[in-house]
């Protein structure tokens, strides 16, 4: 703050200890011109570029009324112009005291706010100039202030070509067609601990073997976690961290949805990232508070798929069995590739199904088939067509001459 120079026009501590007032005239008469008088002494000598006022409410307190608070207020403003001066000036407005006054007189407005431990930011005027609309979240941190613009843009989507992101494991391969097709939008929904993040980790680990890029954003586990866990079931992405995979642990009571979106916007572009994974959904919500989560997240997405990216979000279904649910947010249309896994009941032993709901760009396998995580790795079995009810998590025989 070397170049900036301080006009303190608070009241001293004489004032209080002589017990000071105006019995004869208002202390608005009495305070207001040599208050002036300060101000114009310090313009006039220091020839400000720039001038910030805090607060311009407090002029309101050397006039009698409020006609004169708004001739004096356009007045000042004026005076600063033709000494060609930019005013920055904040005001206290509230239910009680409202400041649409100085929003009248003022080239640009910006409205300050913050609920649900949120700090808002909001451009309601801007002369000469278009601006984007809406609320913003911003921080204030080391350093100064941190603004998360809320971006809802047309992107112009790149043509898809012929490239498949593999699985690596060739019943899985089989079952979605090929794999995955790059720079789509794949959804991968199941119930808790049915093995979604392991899943994503498969793609992960097959893709940087390949040479691509990726990202990877853990909403609910710690990098140490997840490297653990995969390389018990050999999936050793630890062999590329930092290298093709790099892992974000993301702690979504932290993070607003516009602070979380501009940092993966910013890392995918700074690491050349070809697949971009989000896990998950439930905890990307939770960083939403109560903001429409569709709208955010087809923001985010259509960002990354705009820069080549190839997208995967998993999402936690509410039922272990039972009403076969994708999505509790009806998220389902954003994707253009969805993947469901669901355990199942059989013979009193508890196993897991995995299918393929929709793919838009390539046929897939309609049967499920079953599913299990082992040391070697993911493991997939023969096609269950002898079952039905396997989406109701309680699965039945049907009887042909094999099972009867």
């Amino acid at each position: 703050i070397s170049g900036i120079e301080f006009l303190d026009l608070s009241p001293n501590p004489e004032f209080f200890t002589r017990v000071e007032s105006y019995d004869i005239f208002s202390a608005s008469e009495v305070e207001r011109e040599p208050m002036t008088k300060k101000i114009v002494d310090a313009v006039e000598k220091l020839k400000p570029q720039r001038v910030f006022l805090d607060s311009m409410t407090q002029f309101k307190y050397f006039t009698s009324d409020q006609f004169q608070f708004h001739k004096q207020s356009l007045s000042f403003i004026h005076y600063l112009r033709t000494n060609n001066a930019t005013l920055l000036f904040t005001s206290e407005s509230s239910s009680l005291a409202p400041d649409d006054d100085l929003m009248f007189l003022s080239d640009g407005v910006i409205n300050l706010t913050f609920t649900q431990n949120e700090y808002h930011l909001e451009v309601t005027k801007f002369r000469g100039s278009s601006f984007l609309t809406g609320y913003h979240n911003y921080k204030i941190k080391k350093g100064g202030v941190q603004v998360f613009p809320n971006i809802i843009e047309r992107y112009e989507l790149p043509s898809l070509n012929d490239e498949v992101l593999s699985f690596g494991v060739p019943t899985l391969d089989l079952l979605t067609g090929g794999g995955i097709e790059s720079r789509t939008t794949t959804l991968i929904s199941g119930p808790s601990g049915v093995g979604k993040t392991t899943l994503a980790s498969q793609l992960a680990y097959e893709t940087a073997k390949n040479g691509k890029n990726v990202l990877y954003f853990s909403f609910e586990e710690e990098i140490s976690f997840i490297l653990k866990r995969n390389k018990q079931l050999s999936i050793n992405i630890e062999e590329y961290l930092d290298k093709n995979i790099y892992i974000n642990a993301i702690n979504p009571l932290t993070y607003t949805a516009e602070e979380f979106s501009l940092v993966a916007r910013n890392l995918c572009s700074q690491n050349n990232v070809q697949l971009c994974i989000i896990d998950s959904l439930q905890s990307y919500k939770v960083a939403l508070g109560n903001k429409d989560i569709n709208k955010s997240l087809a923001a985010l997405i259509k960002f990354l798929q705009s820069n080549g990216v190839t997208v995967v979000c998993i999402d936690v279904a509410a039922n272990i069995t039972g009403d076969f649910t994708i999505s509790e947010d009806r998220l389902s249309y954003l994707f253009d590739n969805i993947l469901f896994i669901r355990y199942l009941e059989i013979g009193g032993k508890l196993k897991k199904a995995i299918g393929v709901l929709k793919k838009r760009l390539s046929s897939f396998e309609s049967n499920l088939r079953e599913y299990s995580l082992t040391p070697q790795g993911i493991k997939l079995g023969e096609p269950l067509s002898n079952l039905r009810g396997i989406l109701l998590g309680v699965p039945e025989w049907i009887k042909t001459d094999k099972h009867e």
